[in-house]
């Protein structure tokens, strides 16, 4: 049976005048409704991706298309709104700051609350795996916000983030040198995390900076007194900008060729840690040729620079490009890459926060990031060159006595948070003011869908 909708329920989400109604919203709703990637989500998910098309849009929910013979099915996603984080310049008035100048990010169409959804689909290939947790397995992602205003100069953008929280990992045994083995901490580390706070942080619990119960980012919290007490590991859903009527649009690929972090090290130069920005931190620093950071390797812009020519020195390289992360000769792939893999990341900040006992104990913050960055990218990178490479971070290559690199990479069922950041352009992989909340725009929680539903309708047509 298709769906209709009444003129009055139309209306209920149409912009108050001056602003103009969507004439078309019972039809674009029904359409929505009726789609055969939309017929079988979970009536939330449904409900939201309804509201946005009776907005006026350019586009209706972007269209899930399937990239196998069976449709790809969705497990998890996340519904956005303004409401769970601090206020900022993007999102609220504030007297003798922008209370007398254009909104730049939320307050369009005559203030329609800004909100948004993201669903992650798994592509059922054949010959990969069919669990989401699986670092294998390729994913989907598809992102569609309502009621963003489009940014206009210096390269602006805005950047959706997948969000991994650190969870204290299990206690075992040092290495011969006394540090941690990996994905684990010590037993003097574990006496370490105890005594902190209200002693939260042990084993399997989200850990937390100052060792007491989770302050996920929250709506009463005011910079720089009151921040989450979380460690985030945010991970890029690429840049997009938004369109006429204020509607985004934007799809990512989720596989091991793409789950990697920024350059962890950027982070004490963002001016979202308290009293960076007043030391005149922010911008110190440069990433754009890839290396280990302040404590690590440091590379020629020629040899590792964005090379114009397509012939290259080091192979023939060309241009950097971080979608070759494959090829049939060796030497064509990527071997550049300023990011790195994702579970990675999560052990510098394991070294960093939690192994206080048996990584550089005394050492303060942040030459404890610098050189946890520069050591465990040095496990991995065979070469020397302080940057983990195409080849070197391959699943399936082996590195630092482990049989493959499987344990570099988190799965997509452990992102948990979700947030989209007004981003511009200021040469960081980074998110704008990382790890803060400051350049905020939307956020929202994981929402788990098992067992996984199908989620698309007609085929892509080109299903690599």
């Amino acid at each position: 049976m298709l769906y209709t909708i009444t003129a009055a329920q139309a209306r209920a989400e149409q912009p108050p005048p001056p602003c103009h109604p969507n004439p078309n919203a019972a039809a674009d709703v029904a359409t929505v409704h009726n789609r055969g990637d939309v017929r079988f989500l979970p009536d939330p998910l449904q409900d939201r991706l309804e509201r946005m098309a009776s907005r006026p849009h350019t586009y209706l929910p972007l269209q899930v298309y399937a990239e196998a013979d069976k449709p790809s099915m969705l497990f998890q996603y996340y519904l956005l709104d303004t409401t769970g984080f601090e206020p900022n310049p993007f999102t609220a008035r504030f007297p003798g700051i922008n209370d007398k100048a254009m909104l730049t990010a939320t307050g369009g169409n005559c203030g329609l609350p800004t909100i948004g959804a993201v669903r992650l689909a798994l592509e059922p290939k054949p010959g990969l795996p069919t669990d989401p947790s699986d670092i294998r397995a390729f994913i989907d992602v598809f992102s569609d916000f309502s009621n963003l205003f489009v940014i206009n100069n210096e390269s602006g953008w805005y950047e959706g983030w997948m969000i991994h929280d650190v969870i204290v990992p299990p206690v075992a045994a040092p290495r011969q040198d006394g540090h941690a083995q990996f994905g684990t901490i010590t037993a003097a580390d574990a006496k370490v995390l105890y005594q902190m706070g209200s002693h939260h942080n042990t084993s399997g619990h989200i850990f937390t900076l100052d060792g007491k119960e989770p302050h996920f980012p929250s709506p009463h919290d005011r910079w720089p007194h009151k921040q989450t007490n979380v460690l985030p590991i945010s991970l890029s859903m690429g840049a997009m900008n938004c369109l006429q009527q204020a509607d985004c649009h934007g799809y990512w690929e989720f596989n091991y060729q793409t789950n990697w972090i920024f350059p962890l090290y950027e982070l004490p130069f963002t001016g979202g840690i308290p009293g960076t920005f007043e030391a005149g931190k922010i911008g110190e620093l440069s990433s754009l040729i890839p290396g280990s950071g302040p404590s690590g390797i440091k590379n020629s812009p020629i040899d590792y620079g964005d090379n114009p020519n397509t012939a290259a020195p080091l192979g023939g390289a060309g241009p950097r490009d971080p979608d070759r992360f494959d090829a049939d000769v060796e030497r064509q792939r990527e071997y550049r890459q300023r990011f790195i893999p994702s579970g990675l990341a999560n052990e510098i900040y394991l070294d960093t926060w939690l192994r206080l006992a048996s990584f550089e104990p005394g050492v303060p913050f942040p030459k404890r990031l610098f050189d946890a960055y520069a050591a465990e990218v040095k496990r991995v990178d065979k070469n020397g060159d302080g940057v983990i490479s195409a080849a070197e971070g391959d699943p399936d290559a082996a590195s630092d006595g482990f049989k493959d690199n499987s344990r570099l990479f988190l799965p997509a069922t452990s992102y948990r948070r979700f947030a989209v950041t007004r981003e511009i352009n200021d040469g960081y992989l980074a998110p704008r003011f990382a790890p803060s909340q400051r350049a905020w725009v939307l956020s929202g929680r994981a929402i788990t869908v098992s067992p996984a539903v199908p989620a698309s309708q007609g085929r892509d047509g080109d299903d690599r």
